[in-house]
């Protein structure tokens, strides 16, 4: 139940309470129950927490708060799922600075299967396009979550491949055809979001959104109900697209493309780097093809990627 879980809600809405504080309070009190009834001067007896981040962590308006965002998020079908949660992916805890809890809409079933993320220019072109449907398509018909970040162009188009492979597999198996894939999971779409779940951004990715949802993908953030799409967020949210991830296909990217961020976490993460080679005319290529340079892995077809 939502309401389990109303201390791990009011932890995510503490104002100026940044991941590393956060984690060093865990550490001490093991959960945010015990941090939410603690004294202003046991806080402060706490390495790091100044007399700011106590009154914030204090602050009645936050607490009063709490009620009206479970109301919402059981309206809207919205869960949150704690970092000691058995649904929390295995593979974020293994980064620098994993989220102590994520905000999803969807199946939370599919977080710890295996995945790959799909990542690329907002400006695609139309061989972009195409390539980030196909591998999309293909690598979910072969048991693989694609994860990306539903931002326009190669995000989008990467989960429409995988929805289009979630619907053709659907309407196989409703129809009892025989030459049905043996794989019996097909990979899901999972769109990690650098805002609130009350909203969706790009507002043009609305269907889009809701299609991931009903073929039984999922919309994660770190982020609570509220929370508007800042330039600041999504550096943070690409570390949370990598982390979960098998390894990151990159399709199109400018030489300063803030894909090739989420590239450097990936590195950070150990994670192997694909690249779909581009048009060297391409100014949406000169980042891909600089990046097989460095040795990431050239692929064109699915096939070539390990996972």
């Amino acid at each position: 139940m939502i309401e389990e879980k109303k201390y791990w809600i009011w932890f995510s809405l503490i104002k100026g309470l940044g991941i590393k504080k956060k984690q060093i309070l865990l550490k001490i009190y093991k959960n945010p129950k015990k941090i939410y009834y603690q004294s202003r001067n046991e806080l402060l007896k706490i390495n790091g927490i100044g007399i700011e981040t106590a009154n914030n962590i204090l602050d009645k308006t936050i607490k009063e708060a709490v009620n009206k965002h479970i109301s919402y998020m059981i309206k809207n079908n919205i869960d949150i799922i704690p970092i000691v949660d058995k649904n929390y992916p295995q593979s974020l805890k293994q980064i620098y600075d994993p989220p102590v809890s994520l905000y999803i809409k969807g199946n939370k079933e599919i977080l710890n299967k295996k995945g790959i993320s799909i990542i690329g220019c907002r400006e695609a072109s139309e061989y972009g396009k195409k390539a980030a449907k196909y591998f999309g398509y293909s690598l979910s018909k072969n048991g693989v979550n694609i994860i990306s970040g539903l931002a326009k162009g190669v995000d989008s188009y990467s989960h429409m491949g995988n929805c289009c492979a979630l619907i053709e597999r659907n309407y196989s198996q409703s129809k009892n055809y025989k030459h049905v894939d043996k794989i019996m999971y097909c990979g899901k779409p999972i769109a990690v979001v650098g805002n609130g779940l009350d909203m969706v951004y790009p507002l043009e990715n609305k269907k889009l959104q809701q299609k991931i949802i009903e073929l039984g993908g999922c919309i994660i953030s770190e982020y609570p109900i509220g929370t508007k799409p800042r330039r600041i967020h999504f550096p943070a949210r690409n570390r949370i697209i990598s982390g979960m991830s098998g390894g990151v296909i990159v399709i199109e990217a400018k030489e300063k493309s803030g894909t090739l961020i989420t590239v450097d976490f990936a590195l950070e993460q150990g994670k192997d780097i694909y690249v779909v080679p581009g048009n060297i005319n391409s100014i949406n290529s000169v980042g891909t093809n600089e990046l097989i340079k460095q040795g990431g892995k050239l692929i064109t077809t699915y096939r070539d990627v390990e996972i």
